[in-house]
C-alpha cells in the first residue's frame, strides 16, 4: 500500500491475526471503498500540475530576476552619476546662497552706515547767521540729493531681489531634480530590503528563492502519491480478483469495477485463473489487511496535495513579487530616462545660473561701491561744515586782531597830525610875520590827516558764530582738546 511505516503498523496490528473473511457481503465494501480511493488520481494529476506549473515559474523567475538584476544594476549606475551631478547643483546653490546672504550683510551694512550719516545730516541745523535774514531755518539734508540716494538705495535692493529669487528659482529647480532621484533611489532601496527581508514568508533566510527548495518537495511528494495511487490499484485488482473467486461476486465484480476514474486501468477484464485454496487463503489475508490501510492512504494523499497547494500559494506569491519587484524597476529605468533626457538642460541651467550670479554680483558689488562713496561724500560734507564753522571762528578771530591793529594805528596816526599842527602853528607864530605868504604856497597849509580802510572799498565782516559752536565743531574733527 502507501508508506513503509502505515504498512508495518498495520501488518502487526491485531487484524493480521484474525481470519480471513471469504463471503461476499465482506468483500464487496472493500471493494466499495478501494474505487472509492482511486478518485485519488485527481489529486495525482493535480500534483503533477503544481510540479510542472512550479518548474515553470522557476524557470520564469530564473529570467526575471536576471532582467531585474539587470535593471537594478545600471539603474544604480546611472543613479550614482546623477546624484553627483544633484552634489554638484548643491554645492553651487550653496555657494550662491552663501555669497547672496553675505552680499545682503554687506548692503544692510552699508545702507545703515549711509543712513547714519544722513541722521547725522538732517540734524544738523545751518547756523541762521550763514543764512539770509527771511529765510527759514535750514538742516545740512536740504543741501543734499536725497532722491538720488533712495534711487540708488532702491537698485540695489532690486537687483538683491532678483538675485534672491533667481537662486529659489534654482534651488527650487534642485528640488525637483532631487524628488526624481529620491523616488528612483526608493525603489532601489524597497527591492533591497523586501528581498533581503527573511521575515517574509515569500524568501529564505539567505534571501535567496524558495523555488527551488519547494519544487524538491513538491517532486517528492508526487512520487510519494504516484507511488501510492499504484499501491491502491494494485489493491482494487486484488479486491477484483478475490470476488471473482467468491461465489456469486463475478456479476458484482463486473458491475462496481466497470465504471473506474478515467486514467485508471487495471488490466483486461479476463476469467479468472484457477487458484488453490491455500492461494485464495492468502490472498484474502492480504486483501483484510491492505483495505485497513486505505483511508490512511487517502488522507496521506490529501495531505501531501494540501502542503502542495500551500506551497504554490507561496510559488504564487513569490512571483508576485518578483513581477512587483521588476516592474518597480522597469518604473525606476523609466524615471531614470527621464530625468537623463532633461539632464544636459539641467547641467546648462547650472552654468546659466553661475554666470548670472557673477555679473549679478558684479553688479551688486559696483552699486554698493556707488553707495559707499556716497557716504564717504556726505561724511565729508559733515566734516566740511565743521571745519567751515572752525574756519569762520578763525577769520573772526583774525578780523578782531586786524581791529586792533587799525585802531592801533589810527591811535599813532591822530597823535602825529596833531603834533605836527601844534609845531606848524609854532612855526608860524614865530616865524610867519618875517616871510612873505607867496614864498612858498604850502606854508599856511595844514598837514595832512590820513585814515585806514579796505583798498577795494568793500567791508566783508565774518558772522558772528557762538563760541560754544566752534567748540563744539573743534571736537567733532580734531576731538577733545
Amino acid at each position: 500500500m502507501s508508506s513503509s511505516s502505515s504498512r508495518s503498523s498495520l501488518r502487526s496490528s491485531p487484524l493480521a491475526a484474525k481470519p480471513p473473511q471469504n463471503s461476499i457481503d465482506d468483500l464487496l465494501p472493500y471493494l466499495v471503498a478501494s474505487k472509492r480511493s482511486l478518485t485519488t488520481i485527481d489529486q495525482v494529476y493535480r500534483a503533477n500540475d503544481l510540479c510542472t506549473s512550479t518548474r515553470l515559474a522557476l524557470e520564469v523567475s530564473a529570467i526575471t530576476t536576471a532582467r531585474t538584476s539587470f535593471l537594478q544594476s545600471g539603474v544604480a549606475s546611472q543613479l550614482e552619476v546623477l546624484r553627483q551631478v544633484q552634489q554638484k547643483a548643491n554645492n553651487t546653490a550653496q555657494l550662491v546662497r552663501t555669497e547672496f546672504e553675505e552680499v545682503v550683510r554687506r548692503l544692510d551694512d552699508a545702507e545703515k552706515r549711509l543712513r547714519d550719516t544722513l541722521d547725522s545730516l538732517s540734524s544738523t541745523i545751518v547756523e541762521s547767521k550763514l543764512r539770509p535774514d527771511d529765510e527759514e531755518r535750514r538742516y545740512l539734508l536740504d543741501f543734499v540729493d536725497e532722491g538720488g540716494i533712495e534711487a540708488l538705495v532702491g537698485n540695489i535692493k532690486l537687483l538683491g531681489e532678483n538675485a534672491g529669487k533667481d537662486l529659489e528659482q534654482f534651488i527650487g529647480w534642485i528640488r525637483k531634480f532631487g524628488y526624481g532621484l529620491k523616488k528612483v533611489g526608493g525603489l532601489l532601496d524597497a527591492r533591497g530590503s523586501i528581498r533581503g527581508d527573511s521575515r517574509s514568508p515569500n524568501i529564505s533566510n539567505e534571501g535567496r528563492s524558495p523555488i527551488p527548495d519547494i519544487l524538491r518537495d513538491m517532486e517528492e511528494r508526487a512520487k510519494e502519491m504516484a507511488a501510492n495511487l499504484e499501491s491502491l490499484v494494485s489493491h482494487f485488482d486484488l479486491c477484483v480478483t478475490a470476488i471473482k473467486h467468491t461465489e456469486g461476486g463475478g456479476d458484482a465484480a463486473l458491475k462496481i469495477a466497470g465504471d473506474l476514474p478515467e486514467g485508471v486501468n487495471i488490466g483486461p477484464d479476463a476469467p479468472p485463473a484457477p487458484i488453490s485454496e491455500e492461494q485464495k487463503t492468502e490472498m484474502m489475508r492480504v486483501l483484510e489487511e491492505d483495505a485497513g490501510q486505505v483511508e490512511d492512504v487517502v488522507m496521506e494523499m490529501k495531505g501531501h496535495i494540501a502542503d502542495m497547494e500551500e506551497m504554490y500559494q507561496r510559488v504564487e506569491r513569490y512571483m508576485d513579487l518578483l513581477a512587483k519587484d521588476h516592474e518597480s524597476m522597469v518604473v525606476a529605468f523609466t524615471l531614470l530616462e527621464e530625468i537623463g533626457q532633461r539632464l544636459p538642460g539641467y547641467i546648462t541651467r547650472n552654468q546659466i545660473f553661475l554666470t548670472q550670479w557673477d555679473e549679478m554680483r558684479a553688479d551688486i558689488d559696483e552699486r554698493l561701491e556707488e553707495l559707499d562713496n556716497a557716504k564717504g561724500f556726505y561724511d565729508g560734507f559733515l566734516r566740511a561744515y565743521d571745519n567751515l564753522i572752525i574756519e569762520i571762528g578763525r577769520r573772526k578771530s583774525h578780523e578782531v586782531k586786524i581791529d586792533k591793529v587799525i585802531q592801533d594805528a589810527m591811535s599813532s596816526l591822530e597823535k602825529l597830525y596833531e603834533d605836527d599842527l601844534f609845531e606848524r602853528e609854532a612855526f608860524r607864530k614865530e616865524q610867519g610875520e618875517f616871510l612873505p605868504v607867496d614864498i612858498w604856497p604850502g606854508l599856511l597849509n595844514p598837514p595832512t590827516r590820513f585814515s585806514i580802510g579796505p583798498v577795494d572799498g568793500a567791508v566783508e565782516r565774518a558772522p558772528d558764530i557762538s563760541k560754544s559752536v566752534i567748540h563744539k565743531a573743534i571736537r567733532r574733527v580734531h576731538g577733545p582738546v
